[in-house]
């Protein structure tokens, strides 16, 4: 089996197409090469080797290292010096580089093939003992870290200590003396913390050097990040030896980084940097500040010239923006690795939309080159990179964007904080829907409990409020007003910034920038939207919200959570008063007063929907919700309903349940008290009546929730129609509506074809038919789903990405056996995955109609759908999906 392919003398035994054998890096190498442009040449030991490396129990595969040793005398005869020679000794560079690109996450060594004889033919080769020792430190250092694990600060504090005796700040000014003083030291280091001694042997090297590499793919920090950018696990990584180039050999050489366009801007530059008498570790280190990659031009003028002329041809080859390392030896210039570049959001837009215009590439591309989660860079705050603040504690991202307030612990100091005009950020062990009004004044929400579709997260979201749930690391005292974190404690007010986009939760006052729209983005935008076949509606429970979701793009309200309209200070009292009423008679009356309320705001949001589709979901959540719960507001609410406190406390008591996922919610709670169904009917269809006769279209479509038995929906259809009648015949209307069911419950998505037959349109409410499905409650789960992704029970979290085998399943055969029965059957998704671009994937291929998703992942989702669209014609015309393109 052939393990190892070369390259040098202008051919290679690769080429870019071979990224998944090769890699990322030695696949693109290859192409360098063969495109004739100045590569060091070297071989690249495929992923092959590295899986059969694991699955032979950390040895190499027989033949292996056979072949390494054969292509390193072809290395030799190409460069016309021996490894591990006296006089003219050659040098490599082992370095990882998988198939999806996983910048530092693994491990790489320079200089190898050094040791006590070697670097004094280094040093008469060059002429230059101090760069020779600084080579050769500088391999000990690397070599010592990645190989025999002795702790890089270790090195660093001899370093420190070098410079202090010799009276100098920086390595650079280092001289020979203090170098072999360095090397000696290093070697001591290694003996007193291994008990071995520094391996003179360079055949000995290498092959513990390639073991390292191949190790290092399963070492923490690459795991986490695989883990975060779902990269699967079974790929490997490639490792390449290569002739090393020096960029320290003196000032006319050097090592930089540098971007074909500024990454930041995606404004067409060359963007990067450089230094002077460096190796590549140095500019990734921060060891020595950079400079700007046109000072260059100074230094070595025919090796920027020429850089410059090789970044344009790179791009147009690959047609993308690249990020190239090159070192300049003694003026001559070298290119040591070129792959996409990572970008933001902003760059990622303007670089795809530029290259239509350049006919580097066409629009299908372009759509494909953005990552639909980026666009949430753009459509929040986010925290000035300039600002150092502390970071004291990292929960999990919820809602991105970023947030500068003063610390509450509770909703109503939240809204008095507010109503005074201070900025607050409302921090909770966790929330439930009766903080709502305080989440809603709130500049961010932090929680100490929750996952990514707690209750935070996705009210968080859908009011476009940076979110950080689950952060487990803070202890919140709600009562004294606290929350301790690492030994210091946290006040209310007290000033945090959170960044909902990362998670993080700093202390002090962050500045931030505002995000803006370019007009690139309404070009991409307009490009997805003639793309896509899924439609874009939103989750919206506010005109506010509905105006948001407009503005981006949405096609329609796919759930209006009906309960959101409950809370605040006018509607509360007389929820709760509906919730105590001792018969019928007394509850009608407290929802007559609550029904004006509720057709003011359902006319609203038809305003501003304008004639598009509308899905208003009828009472869900259990009545124990909107009770208090503390013994000061049980007195308090007490005294606003004229009731005693015992009352209340029997009445919660009297409606708590063991499990009230499971329990009175839902259309159950519509069939016990149907007066409650009856008020909502009539305040959608009053509401649309009204705007009706004012000339204004209007589309109210409402569903009915947690539906597990065709009977629940007949018995409830029936009152909704019955209403409905009641109130066109009253207003002398007649206007199109739908009555449909939300599926929730595994035993809705089994028996769809009955239910089918009684209702015009399912929505699948994910979040519920994932717990009911795997039998987790989203709000608990994170005290173990971190564990099931870090051991790789779970590849991702199912409250993110929809579950397509399990929860998968059952949305599609709902979707057969429901249109089986209803050809006409509008199918659409309201759970939190509808913004999560892997699982409209799925909604797309499933024959779904629309998603629906909170108002800013509104674009996420129409880029998202397009994607879906161009994924299916690829794999149709099996044409491989590039996986490199940046993140």
């Amino acid at each position: 089996m052939k393990f190892v392919y070369f390259f040098g003398a202008g051919k290679a035994e690769g080429s870019a197409k071979m990224r998944d054998l090769l890699g990322g890096k030695g696949a693109n190498l290859a192409e360098m090469m063969n495109l004739g442009f100045p590569v060091p040449p070297g071989f690249t030991l495929s992923t092959k080797a590295c899986l059969m490396y694991y699955e032979a129990r950390k040895k190499f595969p027989a033949g292996l290292m056979e072949q390494i040793q054969v292509n390193l005398k072809r290395l030799e005869s190409v460069m016309g010096k021996r490894f591990g020679s006296p006089a003219n000794p050659l040098l490599v560079s082992v370095r990882s580089g998988a198939a999806i690109s996983m910048p530092g996450m693994m491990d790489t060594i320079l200089n190898l093939g050094l040791n006590d004889h070697t670097v004094l033919g280094l040093i008469k080769k060059s002429g230059n003992p101090r760069f020779a020792f600084d080579a050769y430190r500088r391999f000990i250092q690397m070599f010592g870290n990645v190989v025999l694990h002795v702790d890089h600060g270790e090195f660093e504090r001899i370093i420190v200590e070098k410079k202090r005796d010799t009276h100098v700040t920086s390595d650079a000014e280092l001289n020979q003396e203090a170098l072999q003083g360095l090397v000696v030291a290093f070697k001591q280091l290694i003996h007193r913390v291994t008990g071995q001694e520094f391996p003179e042997d360079p055949l000995v090297q290498l092959k513990s050097a390639i073991e390292a590499v191949f190790a290092s793919w399963n070492n923490e920090r690459a795991i986490t990040y695989r883990n975060l950018n779902h990269i699967p696990h079974h790929l490997g990584t490639g490792v390449n030896v290569q002739a090393m180039v020096f960029g320290n050999l003196g000032v006319d050489s050097g090592t930089g980084v540098v971007f074909t366009r500024d990454p930041r801007t995606g404004e067409r530059r060359l963007y990067g940097e450089f230094l002077l008498n460096a190796q590549g570790e140095d500019v990734v280190a921060g060891i020595r500040t950079p400079e700007p990659v046109v000072h260059l031009k100074e230094a070595c003028p025919q090796a920027y010239a020429q850089l410059i002329n090789l970044c344009q041809k790179l791009e147009r080859h690959y047609r993308d923006m690249q990020d190239i390392e090159f070192t300049v030896e003694a003026q001559r210039l070298y290119l040591l690795q070129t792959r996409s570049g990572a970008r933001t959001a902003h760059a990622a837009i303007r670089i795809a939309v530029e290259m239509v215009k350049e006919k580097l590439i066409d629009q299908k591309t372009a759509l494909l080159r953005v990552e639909p989660a980026q666009l949430d860079q753009l459509l929040h705050p986010t925290i000035d990179p300039k600002e150092r603040l502390p970071v004291i504690a990292k929960g999990l991202p919820a809602s991105p964007g970023a947030a500068v307030g003063v610390a509450v612990f509770d909703a109503h100091r939240a809204i008095q904080l507010a109503e005074d005009g201070r900025p607050v950020v409302l921090v909770r062990a966790e929330t439930s829907p009766e903080d709502v009004g305080g989440m809603a004044v709130a500049q961010g929400i932090l929680t100490a409990r929750g996952g990514m579709t707690s209750h935070a997260a996705v009210v968080g979201r859908g009011m476009g409020k940076p979110c950080v749930v689950g952060c487990t690391e803070i202890s919140v005292d709600e009562h004294q007003r606290v929350f301790s974190v690492n030994g210091q404690t946290i006040r209310e007010g007290e000033y945090l910034t959170l960044d909902g986009t990362t998670g993080a939760v700093m202390k002090g006052q962050a500045k931030l920038i505002e995000p803006r729209m370019a007009s690139e983005f309404k070009i991409l935008m307009g490009w997805a939207d003639s793309t896509r076949r899924l439609r874009v509606r939103t989750n919206a429970d506010t005109p506010h919200d509905a105006t948001v979701a407009r503005g981006f793009g949405a096609e329609g309200i796919g759930l209006c959570r009906t309960e959101h309209m409950f809370f605040g200070p006018e509607r509360l009292p007389h929820v709760r008063a509906m919730i105590m009423a001792k018969d019928t008679p007394e509850r009608q009356a407290a929802l007559a007063r609550l029904l004006p309320m509720q057709k003011s705001d359902f006319k609203a949001i038809f305003k501003v929907m304008k004639g598009l589709p509308v899905t208003i979901r009828l009472l869900d959540p259990p009545l124990h919700e909107f009770l208090p719960h503390t013994e000061e507001e049980v007195q308090k609410v007490a005294a606003q309903l004229g009731v005693s406190p015992k009352e209340i406390r029997a009445k919660a008591e009297n409606l708590k349940e063991f499990n009230p996922m499971l329990g009175h919610r839902g259309c159950r709670l519509g069939l016990a008290f149907p007066e409650i169904n009856v008020m909502q009917v009539r305040a959608i269809f009053e509401a649309a009546c009204e705007l009706w006769k004012e000339g204004q279209r209007v589309i109210p479509e409402v569903m009915v929730p947690l539906v597990g038995h065709v009977n629940e929906f007949k018995v409830t259809r029936a009152k909704i129609v019955e209403v409905a009648g009641s109130v066109m015949r009253r207003y002398k209307v007649k206007l199109p509506y739908l009555v449909g069911t939300m599926i929730e419950i595994p035993r809705a998505a089994l028996t769809a074809k009955e239910i089918a037959r009684e209702a015009e349109f399912f929505s699948f409410g994910t979040n519920d038919l994932t717990q009911m499905t795997f039998g987790f409650s989203r709000d608990d789960a994170g005290k173990f789903l971190p564990i099931y992704l870090k051991e790789g029970i779970l590849e991702r979290d199912p409250f993110v990405t929809l579950d397509v085998s399990g929860v998968g399943q059952l949305i599609q055969i709902a979707v057969h056996q429901g249109r089986s029965a209803r050809p006409s059957l509008k199918v659409g998704i309201c759970g939190e995955h509808g913004g999560d671009p892997a699982s409209i994937e799925f909604c797309h291929r499933a024959g779904l109609d629309y998603v629906s998703c909170s108002p800013y992942r509104v674009p996420i989702a129409r880029l998202a759908a397009a994607q879906a669209v161009l994924k299916e014609k690829r794999v149709k015309k099996k044409v491989p999906l590039r996986r490199d393109s940046p993140r």
